[in-house]
């Protein structure tokens, strides 16, 4: 049977770049492998794509099989030459395989390595959001065990190499495949790829190297912190692995919510009831504010709805100077229970005021959310 063409092989034009050729043969390994496929024809199929990719992937030899065809790559005895290296191939398929260039796993695991990060929660009252506070914490984290230096291994004695891999941290299997053999390597399970064993634990940390220790620490709280805020304490996470770096200690932060105040970014929403004749006559009344009770002029005739700005009364900026604004919302209180003299001067004043009635132009809740900007 005549030999198909290795572009037609691989499915890519002849104008395709080395990085399309590598790309279009990694599909077709993974398609085809005999290992891993189930196509009654995978092993021819995989032997073809091999020898394309042999062929279009060396510029020498893709350059004489465009100009001579199948004759130009072939070597003295009258057989193609398709040497492929499937280092990269195996490691992507089967986790890594020797003797396929493959870099050093062992290597790899004893490389420094940073901490794992901790994370703490912080209930913070609404106050406290604002202010800022310092508060006391007491987390739970490993530690370098101080009897064995984070050794493992009690004082006086040392590690000794792993029997099972002798001391490379890797143990390999040999597999026979329709290529040939093939050995598989995994990480040691007796040494856990460190290469060494500890013969006599340290009778602190049981060989860990590591022992749980609970710290308390005092923490400084910003103004102006918010709901689902991070805070980050460098370097007071996990302790690192090989001499890597700590990890990192996240406060959490959490607040509980206030029986008059709402937040809305950096300004604090008030709602706030006057009666009757305060929203018709106007008056001087004494709001809360976080930094406590103010004074605040109520206009005369003010609407149900009204927004009243008290400027520089509410949220520290998180990142920057000054603070937002307490908004002040005014509802007027009807009252449900009057005296006998109350009802005589509210029926003097529905009297004097008529009894006609005007729709309204826009709804109180459109002037709210006009007001309030969204």
């Amino acid at each position: 049977m005549a030999q198909r063409d290795y572009y037609e092989v691989l499915g890519v034009p002849r104008s395709a770049s080395t990085d399309d050729i590598k790309a279009a043969f990694r599909k077709l390994a993974r398609q085809f492998h005999p290992d891993v496929s189930q196509e009654p024809n995978a092993e021819e199929r995989f032997k073809e794509v091999n020898e394309a990719y042999a062929v279009l992937s060396d510029p020498d030899k893709r350059a004489a099989y465009d100009r001579f065809g199948h004759a130009g790559v072939q070597n003295t005895g009258g057989v193609p030459d398709f040497t492929v290296d499937f280092g990269d191939l195996f490691e992507e398929f089967f986790g890594g395989f020797g003797g396929f260039g493959r870099t050093s796993s062992r290597r790899t695991r004893n490389a420094p390595r940073r901490g794992a990060d901790i994370q703490y929660n912080v209930d913070l009252s609404f106050e406290e959001s604002i202010f800022g506070v310092e508060r006391d914490i007491e987390i739970t984290r490993d530690e370098v065990c101080e009897t064995c230096g984070g050794k493992g291994a009690e004082p006086g004695t040392t590690p000794v190499r792993c029997t099972t891999c002798n001391g490379t941290g890797e143990v390999r299997q040999v597999r026979q495949t329709l290529l040939g053999s093939m050995v598989q390597v995994s990480t040691c399970p007796v040494c856990n790829g460190q290469g060494e064993t500890i013969a006599t634990p340290c009778h602190t940390c049981g060989g860990r190297g590591l022992v749980r220790k609970n710290r308390k620490k005092v923490v400084s709280i910003p103004a102006g912190v918010d709901n689902g805020n991070q805070i980050r304490l460098a370097g007071e996470g996990q302790p690192g692995e090989n001499g890597g770096p700590n990890g990192n200690l996240y406060l959490i932060i959490r607040v509980l919510s206030h029986k008059y105040f709402r937040r809305r970014e950096n300004d604090i929403l008030l709602d706030l009831n006057v009666n009757i004749a305060q929203a018709t006559l106007g008056a001087e009344v004494e709001v809360p504010t976080v930094d406590g009770p103010t004074k605040l002029k109520i206009p005369a005739g003010i609407q149900p709805g009204k927004v009243l700005r008290m400027r520089g009364k509410g949220v520290p900026h998180l990142r920057g100077n000054g603070r937002g604004d307490q908004m002040v919302v005014v509802n007027v209180e009807i009252p449900k229970n009057l005296t006998v003299e109350q009802r005589k001067l509210i029926e003097q004043l529905a009297e004097s005021l008529g009894s006609e009635v005007r729709p309204a132009e826009r709804g109180f809740l459109d002037w709210l959310k006009e007001t309030l900007g969204g």
